[in-house]
Order: C-alpha cells, then structure tokens, then sequence
C-alpha cells in the first residue's frame, strides 16, 4: 500500500538525520492542491532536535528527495512545517491497472489469514417480536465478518437467542393462566401473548407467582403440555427469524441457546462460589464488580429463586463456542444499553476464563429512533424490523412508479433499495452513536444515503454497457478527484477492520459517488473522442469500487435503477 511506502520513506529519512521515529501519522489532505498526503512528523519532534518545525520539515524533505520513491512526483512542505506529497500520474495509471485485474479482491488483503474469528451479532429472542434492535446489531455485525473476512480472516457467523427467561415465562403463562393449549398461529399472536401477559404480570400478584412457577417448569421440562406449547412457539419465531435473516442477506454458521447454557452457567457460579469469586446475597449468588473495578457494579448470576441469569449463561456461552469453534477472536455486537453490564461479565470471566476473555471483544451498538410524530404503525410498543423497512419500500416504490424507466422486477428492486437504505442508515452512524431514521431522507435517490451509492454503482453499469468494449486504463485527463480516491478504498478498509468501524466505508463510498457523479456531469464519457476510452476504463474502476465497498456493508448492488 502507498500509505506505508510513504511510511516507511519518512522513518528512513527520520534514521539519516539521527532522530528517533515517533508514531508517523499521515492523513489525505481536505484540499486537494494540497497534495495526496500530509505528514507532521516535523512539528511532533522538532523540540526534539532544537530545530523550527518548518526548518526541520526541509531537512526532513531533502533527506526523503535523496531516495524518492518512484510512486511520488514531489515533496513539499507547507505552513508551520507539514510535509505534502504529490503522487504521481504512473502511480494513478497503475493504481486504476490494479483495480481493473483484481476486481472484486481489490482492496482486501490476508493480513488475519492465520486468524480464526466468530462474530456474534443478531440475537433476537423466540417469543419475542425481531424488533429494529436486532436490526441494527444485525446490520453492524454482519459488515464487521465481512471486513474481517476480507483481510483473510475465517469467519464464523454465530447467533445466541434467548429462549428461556421471564419473557418467555410470561408468554406460555398467557394461554396456560387461561387454560389453552393451542399453539400460536403466528407470530403477531404470540407477540400479543406477550404485550398482554406484561400488562397483567404488573397488575396481578397471582398471575406473578403463576408466571414463576411457569419459568421454573419451562426450566425442568416438568410439563409435557407446557413442553409442547413451548416447543411449538420456539419453532415458530425460529422459522420466521429465518425468512428475515434471509431478507437481510445473513446466514448464520452457529446457533445457541440460552437453554443449553443454563446448567453449565450455574454450576460454573456454584463452582467458582467456592473459590470466593462469587458470594451468596439476600438469597441469589452474585459477582460485586466494584471489588474488581470502582467503575463496575454488582450483577446477579443466580437468583433467589435458583435460577441461572442471563450473566451465568453467558459465562458458559464464552465456553462453549471455543469449544465448538476454537476461535482466535470473539467480537459480540448488542445494543449499548448493556454495555455497563458487558463490562462486568468480563470482568467475571476474566477471573474464570482469562484466556478467553482477553479474545472477547464486545461492541454495543446505538439506538435508532423515529422523527416525532411519524410512523405510527406499531405492534405494542415494539417497532419491528419489517415493519420499518416495508414502510421505507412503499415510498420506494411510489418513486419507481413515478419514473418513465421500465424494471424486469420492481418489487425485487424495491426490496434491494429498502434494505440497503435501511442498512446504510445504520451504518454510516459511528458504532455506538443513536440516530433518528427519516425515511424520506434515507431513501432519497440524491444526498448520503444507500439508495444514492446504489443508483451511482447502476450508472457505471449503464455507462459500460452503452460504451461496450471501450476502456484503456491510460490518462487522458490529469488526474481529478475521482483518481484521488480511488486508491484510497484499501486503506479505508483497513481502518474500518482494524477499527471495527463501518462508518469510515460509509463516509468514503459518498465521497466516491459525489467525485464521479461530478464528472460524469462535467465530462462526455462515452463518445468518439479519444478520451472516452479512459474515461470508460475510469467509470470501470468507480464500478468495482463501489460494488466491493456496499458488498462490505451487506447492501446489495443492482445494475439497473
């Protein structure tokens, strides 16, 4: 990669002038006649030397002109001591060469070739509705496999759901209380199952203590009618999470269950009880993180009732899917309202499993919201996912309705749009950050949005068809920002596996899709002049570009829109 030539030709002429190389950070000038990148390696260690910043930054300069690399056309400094470089148009041609032979590899790499990785994101609950929660942990941990995949990681894809606990306690003691055994039809009926018996679990001791009995027969399999209501239920939200995860273009490698954590999670506490890790208070068993750490907390691993909590159970999960996948790294993807309490579960398991721990890498997601006012459509007080991507493709579809094009499938379309808009949305958020999605925004075929970067992917798609066979990866425009950004894409990638940040690939497809867009209004591309043939290449390039980058982010990339 260029960035780490320029590196690598800065520590060099760093060495030859006696000075010891800091961290070198370079970054891409926000004005391009600024050059290609920056350096201010002069102003970090010029006190070191006793020199002027700029004077330093010449002495760095002349140093670096003595072996030039040949990618560069010259080195500059500026202002109070930047040094810029100026890449030169063999390397822009080469770089649009490289793009063009290894298509959908460029930008990927096989530095985690030796690095076994799961990914745990999704994680909707059976009996639970797939609510716009689960979408966003799955939008973010299916494009942090992905990017870790493309840097030569393998990847498991593992999905841990939650079918034991109050909330399926509540749901099975809605019918049982009333004395129908009849399995859910669907799964609205089993989410109003659930919204009623909340209701009545605050309002009714009697229907309290029924629905702890209920939890601790669903936990023993004591009852064969309870047994067959449950197992029923579970395999209703099981099949139709399917038909999502479909939808949203996942496949999971792993499935595990809080059910098959339980037993080994409380005799995990039990066990290390013993060892004084855990303690016994007002009856449940816990682990008092501020003993460990002033910023932690206490958590109940068991509760009073002698139940395992969702906390003991993940302690056996940690177990489990090393067991399973001997993994070198396990990145877990939630909502950021369980942050404070990841970072006590660590803490346990670092005291438990310490080897473990040190691998586990969790990331808490932020909230999606919605404008006020808007988007009243609501099953209880959950807004499913579907829900909010149905409502983004009716007003997609109303704008291909509206178009003179005609689609093979605008439905399909619609769908590609909507999911990807969605997806977009949520990721070009930084991890962790809460947003408010407006669909009129998100969906809008101009501006920073998913549908904007798919329709630019479309237009290259257009463009080559119409132009056939003509492209020649050789200049005939100086280099424009197009040009400028293209070779980029690899070390954004990079940042954003490194990172475990999407948001960077957002930021970068955009800026991409704006350059081009730009030129494409400025110049003729295809046409009898001898530049079209560049030119043609250049749309070429953006083509695979943005097709690699949105296949990154989960979204996919029709040809025609």
């Amino acid at each position: 990669m260029i960035k780490d030539i320029l590196t690598d030709s800065i520590g060099q002429a760093l060495g030859s002038l006696g000075i010891t190389a800091p961290v070198i950070t370079l970054e891409h000038p926000a004005d391009l006649a600024h050059g290609d990148y920056s350096c201010n390696v002069a102003m970090m260690v010029s006190k070191q030397v006793g020199k002027s910043p700029k004077e330093l930054a010449e002495n760095i300069k002349t140093e670096i002109e003595k072996n030039k690399p040949a990618e560069v056309e010259k080195v500059e400094v500026a202002g109070p001591g930047f040094i810029n470089f100026y890449l030169s148009e063999k390397f822009f041609v080469d770089s649009l060469k490289e793009i063009l032979e290894e298509r959908e590899k460029y930008g990927s790499s096989d530095k985690l070739a030796k690095q076994k990785t799961i990914v745990e994101y999704t994680d909707p609950n059976p009996f639970k509705l797939f609510h716009i929660g689960h979408l966003m942990t799955n939008a973010v941990g299916e494009t942090l496999a992905r990017t870790q995949e493309f840097f030569g990681a393998e990847v498991k894809r593992a999905n841990y759901q939650g079918d034991v606990g109050l909330h399926v306690a509540k749901t099975v003691a809605d019918k049982v209380y009333r004395n129908d055994f009849t399995p859910w039809a669907t799964v609205a009926e089993a989410g109003a199952s659930y919204a009623s018996a909340s209701t009545l679990y605050k309002e009714s001791e009697d229907f309290q203590k029924f629905t702890v009995e209920i939890n601790k027969k669903l936990y023993d399999k004591s009852d064969s009618k309870i047994n067959e209501l449950y197992g029923a239920g579970k395999k209703l939200s099981l099949d139709d999470f399917e038909r999502i995860y479909k939808r949203l273009g996942t496949k999971f490698d792993f499935y595990f269950f809080e059910s098959d954590m339980a037993e080994t999670g409380k005799k995990l506490v039990l066990e290390y009880k013993d060892k004084g890790i855990f303690e016994e208070s007002d009856g449940a068993i816990v682990f008092k993180g501020e003993k460990v750490d002033p910023g932690l907390h206490t958590r109940v691993f068991v509760n009073s009732e002698g139940l395992p909590t969702y906390e003991a159970k993940e302690l056996a999960l940690s177990k489990t899917k090393h067991d399973k996948y001997k993994y070198d790294k396990s990145i877990v993807v939630t909502g950021n309202e369980v942050n404070a309490y990841f970072d006590v579960l660590l803490a346990a398991m670092k005291m438990i499993y310490p080897e473990l721990a040190e691998k586990t890498f969790h990331f808490g997601h932020g909230m999606l919201r919605l404008p006020s006012g808007k988007m009243a459509s609501r099953t209880g007080d959950v807004i499913t996912a579907e829900w909010l991507i149905d409502e983004s493709k009716k007003v997609i579809l109303e704008k291909l309705n509206e178009s003179d094009r005609k689609f093979d499938d605008k439905e399909l379309l619609a769908e590609q749009i909507a999911v990807g808009a969605v997806k977009y949305s949520i990721l070009k958020q930084a991890v962790g950050q809460n947003f408010i999605y407006d669909i009129e925004t998100s969906v809008a075929f101009n501006g920073n949005s998913g549908p904007y970067l798919q329709y630019t992917y479309a237009r290259t798609c257009s463009i080559l068809e119409k132009a056939g066979g003509m492209k020649e990866a050789k200049l005939a425009d100086a280099p424009g920002a197009v040009e400028k950004l293209l070779y980029r894409f690899p070390e954004v990638v990079e940042r954003a596996a490194t990172e475990y940040a999407p948001h960077y690939i957002c930021t970068y497809l955009y800026e991409l899709a704006s350059a081009f867009n730009s030129f494409y209004n400025d110049k003729q591309i295809v046409s009898d002049e001898p530049e079209s043939h560049y030119r043609v290449a250049l749309t070429d390039t953006v083509g695979v570009v943005m097709k690699n980058g949105l296949t990154l982010l989960g979204i996919q990339t029709p040809e025609k829109m």
